[in-house]
């Protein structure tokens, strides 16, 4: 028969195992409450030394293209330093915690290179400036205003207003056009005419209307030469100096003078 001191001692046991489960749970549960906490206040703080970042950087007039770069990076940092905060009080140990990211580092490796090539092509975009925030430009078949360079892309906002994100580390390799870089910029057209027109007359007509607009510079002055013969159409060559904000104006509005210019003085336009 089982005595009684056996059974006592056998309940008592399971009754400890209990409390001390119990107990665990607490901790833990207070443990992931002070996390949660943690976590809510912490992002907080990271949104006003963010606020606080912009402001310093902004009395200290600084580059719009370095401050962009700093407040993304700084975000990245202040985040993880959070989440460090976090592992901490849930009881991860720290040489576990980092022999984890480094097990991941050279598990991963390969696929976050690409993220490391982008971080140095941030870097090297702040350095050599090929562009900065403001500028109007073409990378990477995409066109348009630098809103944002950050830690890894760089961010433009297109003519219809879409917004695309570039990963900084192709720029290295490919071609950059910067339209903002020069205060002044060339413009050209190409208009055909049919044989049988007053080349003379069309030449006047054409620089009549660029000497019309003020947007262009008198000097260095518009040019109208005739480009090339074809098998059926005389191509006439224009091109004009004007200020790089005004580009896209103008070069409709003397598309637009030139149709109605023409049609006006009998000029045959060459069509297929």
């Amino acid at each position: 028969m089982i005595s009684l001191k056996y059974i006592f001692l056998k309940t008592n046991s399971w009754t400890k195992l209990f409390d001390n489960l119990l107990q665990k749970a607490f901790y833990l549960g207070m443990r992931i409450i002070g996390c949660i906490v943690i976590y809510i206040v912490g992002r907080k703080i990271i949104h006003y030394l963010n606020r606080l970042i912009d402001k310093v950087m902004n009395n200290k007039k600084l580059d719009s293209s370095v401050a962009s770069f700093f407040k993304s990076l700084a975000n990245i940092l202040l985040t993880m330093i959070l989440l460090f905060l976090i592992t901490n009080i849930l009881g991860i140990n720290n040489s576990f915690f980092i022999t984890l990211l480094a097990s991941i580092g050279v598990t991963f490796g390969m696929a976050l290179s690409g993220t490391l090539q982008n971080f140095s092509g941030g870097v090297v975009v702040l350095l050599f400036r090929p562009y900065k925030v403001g500028d109007y430009i073409l990378i990477q078949g995409h066109e348009g205003m630098v809103r944002d360079i950050q830690v890894f892309n760089t961010v433009i906002v297109t003519s219809d207003n879409r917004t695309i994100f570039i990963p900084n580390g192709g720029l290295s390799s490919n071609v950059i056009i910067n339209y903002s870089e020069q205060d002044k910029r060339r413009i050209d057209w190409t208009f055909s005419i049919a044989y049988g027109n007053d080349y003379d007359k069309v030449k006047q007509i054409i620089l009549d209307i660029l000497i019309a607009d003020s947007r262009i510079f008198v000097q260095p002055a518009p040019s109208v030469v005739l480009k090339e013969l074809n098998d059926n159409s005389i191509d006439i060559w224009v091109c004009a100096w004007l200020l790089s904000k005004n580009y896209s104006p103008v070069y409709f509005s003397i598309n637009e003078s030139v149709y109605r210019n023409f049609a006006a003085n009998n000029i045959d336009i060459h069509f297929q």
